[in-house]
């Protein structure tokens, strides 16, 4: 059975921690890390790329690279990755993820301890046997039984939602900037770069008087117990488990520090190397010039960029996936904003469902400023849903044009509906009944681990339906809890393409489906993208957000998301469709 992209992903990332065990060159360690992330953000098959040569037009994939792929491909493993486990026991690979060992000590531990696995490491510590190593004492013993606990606490509850994490850490942030010593401040890492998932929450707060503000964060209600503290930075852990690490930068210091603790690793290498190609090197504290040593302070982000020859870069797309490149040759995109949106296409009300009335939802949107909506009640089949059977989404739709004329024209109502595609490809309603609609979504609920070529037909059978007008959260991923459908998505694209139909980036930040990578395949395909809420309540309108920043990370500007245009533009494209 050939490889899929994770499982290629997968072998490089175990490949790049036991050559840092083994003490290889950070380079090349890092090589395996950025080709490992980059395999996971392909959007196409690696099999299907490699037939046509395409390989190497993946990020961080080179020669050497672009062989490995193959040999996996072709033979189910790597000869490199087997040889390593021969000399490195696989389970010291999960001891390096643990705060306060390294590869050295790691190493340490199984040549002098015998450990070689992360339950061998903890029963050790438990019993006092690591502070008898040289270097060690009974206060790293500690750390790293917590450090064990933070490991396990994370595999058990997996990585923490952007939905989850958001929230949190601007509540957070808010409460620290209310202090007087406090001159700005924003979330960091993969947060700020909206990534769907993300392990601990950062936070950057710039101030010259850092010790206020560090007792403010380890004082608040929600925190259960500071982990550790230093002059400007601590560690601590929330009621609800999650670890947050904040860190105070002196406020002429704030731009380089806040470009370099929002990443990607690999963006920041990228840009580091450019810097000096200018005779500057630049860390968390600033630029240096290489020539004198003096230092260069930068205060905002835009000048970090400024030095270096190049306009801002949005922190989204800060992953070294040609942003730089783009930004040098002044091409980088007008990324879609919350303000770029006029409608929602996507909705539940009681008639399914949701908690509100065809009315209420219809007032709610226009509470949020939405110039139009389309309400999308479930189908027969999905009965968990409360679907509608053809002669209640009748009824339903006299519903809607009565509440589109009690509207007079404040904000358009139309009639959708969301189909479900049946486990044996077939659609919900016949095409005499979705013909008298004025939008329709296609959706997968059932049947999710179907084989890929089946759950692929399935999807192309909604695709090739000249009556079906989007495919909504096509992979049915929902974060963390359920890994999307194993689709085609090189059939998929191909198929929409073909079709003109456009296909949804969810913005429920449980699902955020079409992902960032896929979003942006599909509009360098050319295919339309419609961004929705899927609320089910007024509330979960307010998440539109999290499909914006999904999309911000796909490169997507306003123009390829029909939610955009103008309602006589919908109306036109719609009616081009058949409607």
């Amino acid at each position: 059975m050939t490889l899929s992209n994770r499982e290629i992903a997968n072998i490089f990332d175990s490949v790049a921690d036991m050559l840092e065990l083994k003490g290889e060159i950070v380079h090349r360690v890092l090589s395996y890390r950025h080709a490992a992330d980059a395999i996971r953000e392909t959007p196409r098959s690696l099999s299907a790329m490699a037939e046509v040569g395409e390989l190497k037009t993946i990020p961080s994939i080179g020669k050497t690279l672009e062989e490995k792929i193959q040999e996996m491909l072709a033979t189910g493993t790597l000869q490199m990755y087997e040889n390593l486990k021969a000399e490195i026991p696989p389970g010291l690979t999960e001891i390096l993820h643990v705060s306060g060992v390294g590869p050295k000590r790691a190493l340490r531990l199984w040549k002098e301890l015998g450990i070689a696995d992360l339950g061998q490491l903890k029963e050790a510590a438990e019993a006092g046997k690591l502070r008898a190593m040289s270097g060690m004492g009974a206060k790293t013993e500690q750390r790293i039984l917590e450090g064990i606990e933070q490991l396990e606490k994370l595999k058990t509850e997996g990585r923490t939602p952007l939905g989850v994490a958001l929230p949190i850490a601007q509540s957070l942030l808010d409460l620290l900037m209310e202090m007087p010593q406090a001159v700005n401040g924003s979330v960091a890492g993969s947060l700020r770069r909206a990534r769907p998932t993300i392990g601990d929450i950062d936070l950057l707060v710039a101030s010259d008087d850092p010790q206020p503000i560090i007792e403010r964060l380890g004082s608040l209600a929600n925190v259960a117990r500071v982990l550790w503290t230093g002059p400007e930075k601590t560690s601590v852990e929330l009621l609800n488990g999650k670890q947050v690490d904040l860190l105070i930068i002196p406020p002429d210091r704030w731009g380089a520090a806040l470009h370099h603790f929002t990443g990607s690793q690999a963006h920041n290498i990228h840009f580091r190397e450019l810097a000096l190609e200018k005779g500057l090197s630049l860390s968390e504290r600033g630029f240096k010039r290489v020539d004198t040593g003096e230092e260069v302070l930068v205060a905002t982000e835009e000048e970090v960029f400024a030095l270096v020859g190049m306009p801002y870069i949005p922190p989204e797309i800060r992953e070294d996936w040609g942003e730089i490149e783009a930004a040098l040759e002044n091409r980088l995109p007008d990324l879609i904003t919350l303000d770029d949106m006029h409608a929602d296409l996507h909705m539940h009300t009681t008639w399914s469902d949701g908690t509100l009335s065809i009315r209420e939802m219809a007032n709610a949107a226009l509470a949020r400023g939405r110039k139009f909506i389309v309400i999308t009640d479930h189908s027969r089949s999905l009965g968990i849903t409360n679907g509608l059977s053809i002669e209640r989404l009748l009824a339903h739709q006299q519903e809607i044009r009565q509440v589109d004329r009690e509207m007079g024209g404040k904000i358009r109502v139309f009639h959708g509906t969301e189909m479900e595609i049946t486990a044996d490809g077939t659609l919900d309603y016949p095409d005499e009944v979705l013909e008298k609609l004025d939008f329709v979504i296609a959706s997968l609920h059932t049947g999710l681990r179907q084989p890929r070529e089946q759950v692929t037909m399935r999807i192309l059978n909604a695709i090739n339906n000249p009556h079906v007008d989007l495919i909504g959260h096509p992979r049915g991923q929902l974060i963390p809890n359920r890994e999307p459908a194993d689709l085609d998505m090189d059939a998929v694209f191909q198929a929409a393409k073909a079709s003109g139909i456009a296909l949804e980036i969810n913005a429920n930040p449980h699902r955020l489906d079409l992902e960032a990578q896929y979003a942006r395949r599909a509009v360098e395909m050319g295919i339309p993208l419609s961004i929705n809420t899927d609320a089910h309540r007024a509330g979960e309108m307010d998440l539109l957000h999290y499909g914006i920043l999904t999309a911000r990370r796909g490169w997507v500007e306003p123009a390829s998301v029909i939610n955009t245009w103008s309602l006589e533009r919908f109306l036109e494209w719609a009616q081009k469709r058949g409607r």
